[in-house]
């Protein structure tokens, strides 16, 4: 384990003893502090019109931050209350002990992380990558395909540089020339795009290896033992918001308020907003109280890709150990009442 990684790991461990020992910052009262980063969804129009606050009551603090990475230590150290981040940050957070129950698919990836090359990179394909520079957030979901990409491919991970960057370093990089390639998502994969070229899509990959990604929701345990009324509430408004945009793509148009109020809180420009959010899947709670996502034990979606991510992880170095199980860290109650 490089020293990077390694004091990654003692941090994340530290971290999560400690919320152990500890209370949530907010148990018993009536408030709660959520992590979000800048993706692009439709419950960010939940936020800017502040549902959660009106369906529930409760005082909400928004805290973006800028990597799954980070929403894991926030989560750990009790931050923020509930994170939002890929399956690959959850993968290593449930591995290395923080006591967090994954509850919300916020998205199946399909095609909205992309890895794109410079099209001066010289890099017409994943083979062309030996040698190059290659940025994206470590731990995210995106690192977790780049490496499934290489693998694929023949291509050890010493052979590339892999840069550990942010979205807002990485576009900051690209547009230096300081790079040869990322692997990331919109915002600045729409960006990217403008003068770079698509090598392959999370989507392709999980339909060349059966290695699927999602984003999703994830809260501490001991918040969600103290507000179980309040995360029935949270995951209707989600749940709400979700349907609103697949059942009604014409009303989020780039001059309509919900897609200017996605554009504010991620960052993007409201007439890219409509073709990103087409390339994401949203799924609704029906199917994610099913096997098929986060119901159904250890067998479920969710369970299995956690494991098979965390077991890649361990490979890599990232983390030390694969849990036997990792359904204890996935909790589909609050999406079960939404379904009824």
């Amino acid at each position: 384990m490089s020293r990077s990684r390694r004091s990654w790991f003692v941090q994340i461990v530290a971290l999560a003893a400690a919320a152990v020992l500890g209370q949530a910052a907010h148990a018993q009262k009536k408030e709660v502090v959520i992590g979000y980063q800048d993706m692009i969804v439709p419950w960010r129009h939940a936020q800017e019109a502040k549902l959660v606050e009106e369906r529930t009551g409760y005082k909400v603090t928004y805290r973006q931050i800028g990597s799954g990475a980070e929403v894991v230590r926030a989560l750990a150290s009790g931050a923020i209350d509930i994170g939002e981040a890929g399956s690959s940050p959850f993968a290593a957070a449930l591995s290395q002990g923080v006591p967090i129950e994954v509850f919300w698919i916020l998205d199946n990836i399909n095609d909205a992380e992309a890895l794109v090359a410079r099209k001066d990179s010289g890099v017409q394909s994943i083979a062309d990558l030996k040698g190059k520079k290659i940025a994206l957030p470590f731990a995210s979901t995106t690192h977790f395909h780049l490496l499934v990409a290489l693998e694929k491919e023949g291509i050890k991970p010493g052979e590339v540089q892999i840069l550990n960057l942010r979205p807002p370093e990485i576009l900051a990089a690209w547009q230096r020339g300081d790079i040869d390639a990322t692997f990331i998502w919109d915002p600045v994969l729409a960006q990217v795009k403008q003068d770079g070229s698509v090598l392959v899509t999370s989507g392709q990959i999980a339909g060349e290896t059966g290695k699927a990604t999602f984003d999703a929701i994830a809260v501490r345990k001991d918040f969600a033992k103290d507000h179980d009324a309040f995360l029935t509430e949270f995951v209707k408004v989600l749940a709400e918001t979700d349907q609103d945009y697949v059942n009604n793509k014409a009303g989020w148009s780039a001059g309509s308020d919900k897609v200017r109020a996605v554009a504010k809180w991620s960052g993007a420009t409201a007439e890219s907003v409509p073709a990103s959010l087409a390339l994401y899947a949203f799924v609704p709670p029906a199917e994610q109280a099913s096997a098929q996502w986060l119901g159904g034990g250890k067998e479920a979606l969710v369970a299995r890709s956690l494991a098979a991510t965390a077991e890649f992880l361990k490979e890599q170095g990232t983390i030390q150990a694969v849990l036997p199980d990792y359904a204890a860290g996935i909790n589909p109650r609050w999406v079960e009442r939404a379904a009824q």
